[in-house]
């Protein structure tokens, strides 16, 4: 239960916090160029067609501008998922009807991760391979970052499902797809090339993505209890993102939490205690957005190591924090946690009574 507990908070800042590949960002920026927030929330209040030059345009552009509009007001609205995925709706019809490729893949990936986010799997798989199809039908690599950053989104969805032959399929695909990549994408840059930024942006945006495959394919291994692999998963992954975004990263402390939770499971308490409380001192020093998840995960291994009023500490302060932001999931976890502290306790005193009697015997 502990195991799975911590796997459903994972799944939920996963959710919150997958990045888009280069690709994916690349388009996004086509369509929101020169675009700011207020200039969006601005444009929603007003007619579509309302100034005189638009009627001079023809019906393919007017189109593509309402396309493009729709998108913004599906960017704004992120926070409020039924408005977002009715703008996209509106939208994918459009580039539907003006054939428009990088609006259709951008259309289906949002749509897929907004369903993803509901817990909607089984229409998030759709979408996610209808994205898949477009992207390889235009001719994209199958090691484009944004074909195996959809992939590590189907081989997620398939675990959550429990079709396991196909999520470590998916996953393996990723990972020595990246690997490959990588190993070639290094031998490249070591020659010089007319735009070195370029490529040295594409070769970083290749291994977060790898490090974001480790990440995904240990909580896989973890999902079907193969602890060992899902150490050498999330070693790698660290390792990764500590480099690529640094040791203070938001990403880089929630691994840091996960890696303690896998070796307290594997009972190595000593190096997870150590590694749980960089993560809690850093995410404290830097604001961490989830420190009530990295503070529940330090008391559980303080529990599991016997140290039952610092967890009962740190638990306390986890629900605090977990209560302001409202995270109803993990308050149910640290309920469930201290019940179980309680029982610890209850256990421990009636342990201590029975020696004090057996010794007052003797």
């Amino acid at each position: 239960d502990y195991l799975q507990n911590i796997l459903k908070q994972r799944e939920h800042w996963y959710q919150k916090n997958w990045p888009f590949s280069a690709y994916l960002q690349m388009v996004l920026q086509k369509f929101f160029d020169g675009a700011s927030r207020d200039q969006v929330q601005g444009e929603i209040s007003f007619s579509l067609f309302g100034r005189s030059e638009e009627d001079e345009r023809d019906e393919a552009q007017k189109k593509e501008d309402e396309m493009i509009l729709l998108l913004k007001k599906a960017k704004v609205s992120s926070g409020l998922l039924s408005s977002a995925s009715s703008f996209l709706h509106q939208a994918l019809a459009l580039a539907q009807q003006l054939h428009h490729q990088d609006a259709l893949v951008y259309c289906y990936s949002l749509m897929a991760n907004l369903s993803y986010v509901r817990g909607q799997l089984d229409q998030a798989e759709k979408l996610f391979k209808a994205s898949l199809s477009v992207m390889l039908s235009r001719g994209t690599p199958e090691n484009d970052n944004a074909v195996v950053e959809t992939s590590l989104k189907l081989a997620a969805i398939y675990a959550q499902q429990n079709r396991l032959a196909l999520a470590e399929h998916g996953f393996r695909f990723c990972v020595e797809t990246l690997e490959e990549k990588l190993e070639k994408d290094q031998e490249e840059t070591k020659e010089p090339t007319e735009e070195p930024k370029e490529a040295q942006t594409l070769l970083q945006d290749t291994r977060l993505l790898l490090g974001l495959a480790l990440d995904s394919r240990a909580r896989f291994w973890a999902q079907i209890s193969d602890l060992a692999r899902a150490e050498q998963d999330y070693r790698r992954s660290l390792e990764i993102c500590s480099k690529e975004q640094g040791p203070a990263h938001p990403q880089t402390l929630v691994l840091l939490s996960d890696l303690a939770s896998v070796l307290d499971l594997r009972g190595n308490r000593s190096e997870a205690l150590v590694l749980v409380q960089r993560a809690v001192d850093l995410g404290r020093t830097h604001g961490h957005p989830d420190l009530h998840v990295l503070l529940s995960n330090m008391a559980a291994i303080l529990m599991h190591s016997g140290d039952l009023e610092a967890a009962a500490k740190f638990y306390h302060e986890a629900m605090t924090l977990a209560k302001s932001q409202g995270d109803q999931e993990t308050i149910e976890h640290i309920q469930e946690e201290l019940k179980e502290l309680k029982r610890r306790r209850e256990e421990e005193e009636k342990e201590e009574e029975k020696k004090g009697k057996e010794s007052r015997e003797e």
